[in-house]
């Protein structure tokens, strides 16, 4: 089945009343379209969404520390609390170290929950995908809010960050990230080997979000 990955960030259509809106026009998608819809708002929206869908609910990041004097930090038996089934870590526009990296994905598989590792290059997912998260997802961050899809401008960097995973971790999958908003784009996405996407702005910031959604997955067909 394919994932689409819904990165709420912390856009005005995509917080408190609308991140709920939204999630709910997702759940709707994944029904009626067949296709596995991952929602990740911004932490405060968490429990309120999880307590009204039933398509998983992210994080978009987690720490790697426990209970104890972590002012600030955001752990994964909060986010677990608050209804979360899993987290982003190490996405562009919240980059961690590789050390951070393991130490947070380690606290979200103590605790049972799902981890996408996102990185930049076949490089970056050569070593993520060393740590046996469950999902790797190659966003180039130049492309992130260009409207230009990775699988357009730079379709190696996907299909060989597949063909590195795979040699490496061949359980850990592979989304495409950055650039993506129409069907097409899923469909190369899916086409390089990815059996996914992970996507923002296109979506969020389009004028009807449920019809965005829609031409998604129905132009990849």
């Amino acid at each position: 089945m394919t994932i689409i990955v819904l990165n709420f960030k912390t856009y005005r259509e995509s917080t408190g009343p609308e991140a709920l809106r939204l999630a709910e026009i997702c759940e709707d998608i994944a029904r009626d379209y067949s296709v596995q819809m991952i929602v990740a708002p911004q932490t405060a929206d968490i429990h309120a969404i999880s307590r009204e869908v039933k398509i998983p609910v992210y994080a978009q990041h987690v720490d790697g520390v426990g209970y104890g004097g972590f002012t600030g930090h955001v752990t994964a038996a909060s986010i677990k609390a608050a209804g979360a089934r899993g987290s982003l870590i190490n996405h562009s526009e919240r980059r961690i170290k590789l050390a951070d990296m393991e130490a947070s994905l380690s606290a979200c598989r103590d605790l049972g929950l799902a981890s996408i590792i996102c990185t930049n290059n076949v490089a970056t997912t050569r070593a993520a995908a060393a740590l046996e998260p469950d999902y790797v997802a190659v966003e180039p961050p130049e492309l992130i809010g260009s409207g230009i899809p990775v699988s357009k401008a730079n379709p190696n960097v996907v299909s060989d960050s597949v063909s590195a995973v795979k040699k490496i971790a061949p359980r850990v999958g592979v989304l495409c990230g950055a650039g993506i908003t129409h069907g097409e784009d899923l469909r190369s996405a899916l086409d390089l080997g990815s059996e996914g996407v992970l996507l923002a702005s296109g979506i969020i910031k389009a004028k009807d979000q449920r019809q965005a959604l829609e031409d998604l997955v129905t132009g990849a067909k």
